[in-house]
């Protein structure tokens, strides 16, 4: 089975460290199982990107979106399939934050 290499823009880094950082003042507790449920999603997205939705219809097939359960809501990771092995992150949001643009 191949393997895309999972990369993450800048934005998108500063994504996760911007919800982590909101999480660790709510509930602390939470921050490392958060962690784990999106380092599961993005091991999954390794081996499946075309399993995710398309983000918009149109004119980029290649930009989707993975959503990753966590608690009541969780997260959304928009991506591009790049080449047949790389993946980039764009930006990740809480499900329950504005959209992406």
């Amino acid at each position: 089975m191949k393997r895309h290499r999972v990369r993450l823009t800048p934005e998108a880094q500063a994504d996760l460290e911007r919800l982590q950082a909101w999480l660790l003042d709510r509930d602390p507790c939470a921050v490392e199982r958060a962690l784990d449920a999106v380092d599961a999603a993005f091991g999954l997205l390794a081996y499946s990107p075309f399993s995710c939705r398309k983000a918009w219809p149109g004119d980029r097939p290649l930009l989707r979106e993975l959503i990753i359960p966590f608690g009541q809501a969780g997260y959304v990771a928009l991506f591009e399939i790049d080449d047949a092995r790389t993946v980039t992150i764009l930006a990740v949001r809480h499900q329950r934050e504005e959209d992406f643009l």
